[in-house]
């Protein structure tokens, strides 16, 4: 399953953020894949995963002390239009 990931760095946590992205490099868990991932000057940004709920939550679980995360599974083209289609019988 695809999820995106979005976050907010409040200003309160932003020098421990990135001070820990810079000594990390953000990696995800195994069983989760990076798609992309794409930040902002101001603290926030998103990514595209790919991977199990299991892993999810441990990625979740390594940045939930400084970030305001927030996770939407998402579908690409083909599958969103096997699903319209169902839905739609077309």
């Amino acid at each position: 399953m695809k999820f995106m990931i979005t976050w907010r760095i409040p200003p309160a946590n932003y020098r421990d953020a990135v001070a820990r992205f810079l000594k990390t490099g953000g990696p995800v868990p195994a069983g989760l894949k990076m798609l992309g991932r794409w930040h902002t000057a101001d603290g926030r940004g998103f990514g595209l995963v790919e991977g199990t709920d299991t892993a999810l939550a441990e990625n979740f679980t390594q940045w939930a002390d400084l970030l305001e995360v927030e996770v939407v599974p998402v579908l690409d083209d083909a599958e969103a239009g096997a699903v319209l289609s169902k839905a739609f019988g077309k």
